[in-house]
């Protein structure tokens, strides 16, 4: 079996995780190509044009434009989409390249890709991203499966990545993923909740001093309730998706995801009432929650 070459990679989606890799991927001297579905948009192109120059990464016309010359190819995907990339991406792979699959999507959609990659002859294995992509870039935690995982993890650290193999099948990575998830956004979609109640009845303050009392240690006094709900303000409908895929992740074991749902629709909820208030994410300006939940409040009266 040959030797991982990462000389050449294609990155499949150019959104948030996937220019941040392309971009610090290119920094390293490799040749970088990308494909996003936002190209075929006008309205959305020329902003992509020119985020990619910046990034020193070259686009393609179309999925298998970008992947047919390379020697790794990247999925960085919305969970909605990676399916239809992986189906998409098998018609054109060859034997030799490797197609790593990080989209938050759960261990059966994984199987089923890694099904469709393998049929064509080329590699599979799957990543599950541990964390935000932007706080640490390249360096963000990733935990991979197959059976070339080992190998796939040797040739990213060289790169300057921070990537483990755990597992020599597919489907353990991307359970640990969503099994974090359900705590992970069920607590950011509990706090938004929490703080947007107590600030229509004024008693937010006292939320957050009690909640400070029982958790010291989150930061419930600075910045942490404004992290939390950015994440939904920002993500929310991408974070929604995946926790749909973690609903199907715990159906698959007969666990009925009760606060999985109870977590999307919230995330969901946001964005929704959001739209209808003409309310945006601004992501260069500072986020208040408070702020957020007062234009919410007017719009709702």
């Amino acid at each position: 079996m040959s030797e991982i070459s990462t000389r050449t990679i294609a990155i499949i989606g150019f959104g948030e995780a996937g220019s941040i890799l392309g971009a610090d991927l290119a920094a390293t001297g490799r040749e970088v190509l990308a494909y996003d579905i936002l190209l075929d948009s006008a309205a959305s192109r020329e902003a992509l044009q020119d985020r990619a120059r910046a990034a020193k990464v070259r686009l393609g016309d179309s999925s298998s434009a970008a992947i047919r010359g390379a020697a790794l190819v990247i999925s960085a995907v919305t969970a909605s989409s990676a399916a239809e990339v992986a189906a998409e991406a098998a018609r054109t792979i060859r034997p030799g390249q490797v197609f790593l699959d990080i989209n938050s999507v759960s261990p059966a959609t994984k199987r089923g890709n890694a099904h469709l990659i393998e049929a064509s002859g080329a590699d599979y294995v799957e990543a599950a991203v541990m964390a935000p992509v932007p706080p640490q870039r390249l360096k963000v935690p990733m935990l991979l499966g197959g059976r070339r995982a080992a190998e796939m993890a040797q040739a990213l650290v060289q790169l300057g990545m921070n990537a483990s193999a755990i597992a020599d099948r597919i489907g353990v990575a991307s359970a640990v993923k969503m099994c974090r998830s359900i705590m992970i956004k069920g607590i950011e979609a509990l706090t938004l909740e929490c703080l947007l109640a107590a600030r229509r009845f004024g008693a937010e303050q006292e939320v957050l001093a009690s909640l400070n009392a029982t958790y010291p240690r989150m930061g419930w006094l600075e910045g942490m309730p404004d992290y939390l709900v950015s994440r939904v303000a920002e993500h929310g409908r991408r974070r929604a998706a995946e926790m749909r895929e973690v609903a199907s992740t715990l159906a698959d074991v007969q666990l009925e995801p009760t606060m999985a749902l109870a977590t999307a629709a919230r995330q969901d909820w946001l964005i929704d009432v959001m739209n209808a208030a003409g309310v945006g994410y601004q992501p260069h300006e500072p986020f208040s929650w408070r702020a957020l939940a007062d234009a919410l409040s007017r719009e709702q009266r």
